[in-house]
């Protein structure tokens, strides 16, 4: 493939990856929270409830700094606590979705609308190339991840 072609995705990718960042630190200042708690609670929504050992894997963070997340999302009345009812020294993360959803949704309304535009101006086969793309990319991101987390 020509080199030029490669560079010029690789510069909108970035640019993509910059903006998203920008954009999701905006939201997250509108809705009180930090960028990275922000991006945090949404895996919890994405995955649901699991545990505070959980959260800590997915997220790198320590378990005293996922403790610190947990309480600022429970102040906030984002997620619950629970005991595992197999083992009481596990702490089962609840988010909870209808509280979220109402701290987050408005402020992603606008944003939504135009990008499923966006996304109906496609056909069908650019579909599948975006979301060919977008598997692939995904699938590398998480390879690099793995090995990054490993050394």
């Amino acid at each position: 493939m020509n080199t030029e072609v490669i560079k010029r995705i690789r510069k909108l990718n970035q640019q993509h990856s910059y903006t998203s960042i920008q954009m999701h630190e905006a939201v997250a200042r509108k809705a009180g929270l930090s960028g990275t708690d922000h991006k945090y609670l949404g895996f919890l929504l994405e995955r649901g409830q699991m545990t505070a050992g959980e959260l800590s894997n997915i997220t790198g963070l320590t378990t005293g700094a996922v403790t610190g997340l947990i309480d600022r999302f429970e102040k906030k009345k984002l997620v619950k606590r629970r005991f595992a009812e197999d083992d009481r020294r596990k702490v089962i993360i609840e988010p909870i979705t209808p509280n979220i959803m109402a701290l987050l949704a408005p402020l992603y309304k606008e944003f939504r609308s135009k990008s499923e535009m966006l996304i109906a101006s496609f056909s069908e086969k650019e579909i599948k190339v975006i979301e060919a793309y977008f598997l692939k990319a995904i699938e590398i991101m998480n390879e690099t991840t793995d090995k990054l987390n490993k050394k």
